[in-house]
């Protein structure tokens, strides 16, 4: 995405941008010195990103391009004109991502010894075996349907369909001919492919190689099976995208849960927005393209294997880990006790994680320690994805089915996640908690747990806060920041907070927490400013933040200001920047950076230099316009003198990476970093691994303490 040089636009288009950052994460998967399996993982990332991409940035543009057509962004294009735009872009892409696909990586895993055997090169014993389990593991879960009826049948959303041309044999006689329906043309069937199913099969093999086909493959191969009387003349195989951007009309929603569900099965079914297919059949294309409303710019045609990110199967064959990164392991935190309770430790001062390089564990063991604590009278936490088979839900399940008072603010509008949330939603309230569904017409995306206790000199509260979610699974790939504490100020603002969002309570001023939509976007500009105030040409103010998105025009012209105030700023962005860096005048002191590895950087941390009075914040907030004004999110500071001097240097840490890392260019694009000769790679995430690791080995090594025992003679 390159902006003209010309342009007098302030900002970059949002959804270029994604697609620019979707474009930062092939780049991974280009580089060939990353291990094999994770080269594949990276385009498998790449591909999940475009379903979600599809399923609601490029529905709510069809949508626009209907309802108001002649309708303009801040860069002046139209719904049409967009569309258009990221079409174009990401049929580059995916021609990219599917080059280095056939052209690089599957080569690679022959040179291993991992073959891909297309139909036409089953050996004897390959057919013999395919066959088999078609005829019996896949044919009794084979539906096919037709397509000449009064109605074309609905593809399900990114299922997985394949597509036969038809041709009547001569002298059978077929059910179609007592429906008085012409069986003189070809005709077509749609066959949904069996979720139950992997779609990696694997082959027998009589040299030791790895062989592996499809589940698409074999099914195309045998499909003539289901159809008996008619010739198989032309396949094809494809997946649908549907709409997935409505949501329930929470002011006229009487029953919200069941509201919920019905959103969920009409994304099975809307609109569809684009197609992945394989090119052997022009005739079927065109047909489901044209019952299904799609144009040109719709269809995404690739050679074979379609929908990548299902192949990720094969990172599961056998010594699959020589293929892969080294593993990295989750450190126990030393500042935590393994067996002991941390209420002691907390009351003495605060903890922070840092997942993924240290466990997640600390925060499964504090909630369930809570949950069991016979002292402990109330638990009330946020819940908005949380995965499925979560040990923290599961302990406040058991926390109330044995009395304890638990709240429980789950958040059914989690995209995607809605599904797993309802049913974690009933069983809580199954067991006794109370439950609160969010807040209408909000997303709580807070992350926050708050634990009252009856300790010897009162209640004492003990608070949870963090960057991420409370998700085991994703802790284990995602960076994340979190602070435990017993800070008196900061649980009397968490009580508030929850007494807001739980009932009718009004606004109370937080002094230590800042939430949105109330406080938190004004809570930063009101920084910014400050940081503009008392910046000076000797000693100029000083930004730095780290976050997944920027987009929010509002903190972006308070950053230009800045600039133009000589504030220096250092924006560390993974996704989405609509801010454009280094124009002069406007933000020529204002430098962007990404990284994009092997964790998933999620972590949101504000800095301000302050004329060396330093703050620096933790957020769930990333400086969207979604964040800050719609959903229910909080800001914190850090505190603790020695948890702020280890984020601060974790933080400036993430723009010395010269080997993962790109920088936003004034025109859009965005430039791989790279160490020059006389330069150090700097790889953060492995510094950050190795700096964990060091403390881990030194906790270890401390030799146990011995005591000499006097003994009388």
């Amino acid at each position: 995405m390159k902006r003209s040089a010309d342009s007098n636009y302030k900002y970059l288009n949002r959804e270029l941008s994604w697609v620019e950052f979707n474009n930062r994460v092939l780049h991974e998967a280009a580089k060939k010195e990353l291990p094999l399996f994770e080269r594949l993982k990276f385009i498998s990332i790449a591909s999940s990103n475009f379903n979600e991409f599809f399923q609601v940035r490029v529905a709510s543009l069809k949508a626009a391009q209907k309802n108001n057509p002649r309708a303009t962004d801040s860069n002046g294009y139209t719904p049409s004109v967009l569309l258009k735009k990221l079409s174009s872009r990401i049929h580059q892409i995916v021609r990219q991502a599917y080059d280095i696909l056939l052209t690089e990586i599957l080569p690679e895993c022959e040179a291993n010894k991992i073959f891909y055997v297309r139909p036409d090169k089953y050996n004897p014993a390959q057919k013999s075996f395919t066959e088999h389990f078609f005829h019996h593991d896949i044919f009794p879960l084979l539906t096919p349907l037709r397509t000449d009826g009064e109605s074309f049948p609905q593809p399900v959303n990114l299922k997985l369909h394949a597509a036969f041309l038809l041709k009547p044999m001569e002298n059978v006689h077929h059910l179609q001919n007592a429906l008085a329906v012409n069986t003189e043309n070809e005709i077509a069937a749609l066959v949904p492919l069996p979720s139950g199913l992997d779609r990696i099969v694997w082959l027998p093999s009589s040299d030791g190689s790895k062989q592996f086909t499809t589940l698409d493959d074999i099914i195309t191969c045998y499909g003539k099976e289901l159809f008996s009387g008619f010739k198989v003349t032309e396949t094809m195989v494809f997946k649908i995208t549907r709409d997935a951007d409505f949501s329930v009309d929470e002011d006229n929603s009487r029953n919200f849960i069941q509201a919920m569900q019905e959103v969920l099965e009409k994304r099975q079914s809307s609109f569809a927005v684009n197609m992945v297919c394989t090119t052997s059949s022009e005739k079927l294309l065109n047909l489901v393209k044209e019952k299904l409303c799609l144009t040109d710019d719709d269809i995404y045609k690739v050679y074979e294997l379609i929908d990548p990110s299902t192949l990720i199967g094969i990172t599961d064959a056998e010594d699959a880990e020589k293929f892969l990164w080294p593993e990295w392991k989750h450190f126990n935190t030393p500042d935590l006790p393994k067996e002991d309770t941390y209420w002691n430790t907390l009351r003495q001062h605060d903890v922070m994680l840092n997942v993924p390089y240290e466990s997640f564990d600390p925060v499964v063991k504090f909630i369930k320690d809570a949950c069991e604590d016979p002292h402990v009278l109330a638990i009330k936490m946020t819940l908005y994805r949380t995965g499925t088979g979560s040990e923290i839900v599961k302990s406040l399940i058991h926390a109330a089915k044995n009395g304890k008072q638990v709240t429980a603010f789950v958040e059914l509008k989690a995209r995607f996640d809605e599904k797993t949330n309802i049913s974690w939603a009933a069983e809580l309230e199954k067991a006794g908690a109370i439950v609160i569904y969010g807040v209408v017409n909000l997303k709580v995306h807070a992350k926050i747990c708050l634990v009252t206790r009856k300790e010897s000199d009162g209640l004492r509260q003990y608070v949870h806060l963090s960057t991420g979610n409370y998700n085991a699974k994703t802790a284990r790939l995602y960076q994340d920041f979190s602070i435990f504490t017993a800070n008196h100020d900061i649980s009397r603002d968490a009580t508030f907070f929850f007494n807001v969002i739980s009932g009718y309570s009004a606004l109370q001023t937080m002094h230590h927490l800042y939430m949105a939509p109330v406080t938190l976007k004004t809570r930063l500009i009101e920084l910014i400013e400050r940081e503009i105030s008392l910046s000076t040409k000797e000693k100029p103010g000083l930004i730095i933040a780290k976050m997944n998105s920027l987009c929010h025009r509002e903190i972006i012209d308070a950053l230009y200001k800045a600039s133009c105030a000589g504030v220096q700023i250092k924006l560390n962005v993974r996704g989405i920047c609509t801010l454009i860096p280094g124009l002069p005048g406007m933000s020529e002191n204002i430098t962007v950076t990404s990284v994009i590895d092997r964790y998933l950087e999620h972590s949101r941390v504000f800095y301000f230099q302050n004329d060396g009075e330093e703050e620096l914040f933790l957020s769930s907030a990333d400086w969207m316009d979604r964040n800050l004004d719609r959903r229910i999110e909080l800001m914190f500071p850090v505190t603790d003198k020695n948890i702020f001097a280890s984020i601060k240097k974790s933080l400036d840490l993430y723009f010395q990476d010269n080997t993962h890392s790109h920088i936003l260019q004034k025109d859009g694009s965005w430039k791989a970093n790279s160490p020059s000769k006389k330069e150090q790679a700097v790889r953060v995430q492995e510094v950050l691994y190795k700096k964990y690791k060091k403390r881990s080995d030194s906790s270890k090594n401390i030799p146990a303490a011995e005591f000499l025992v006097r003994r009388k003679d």
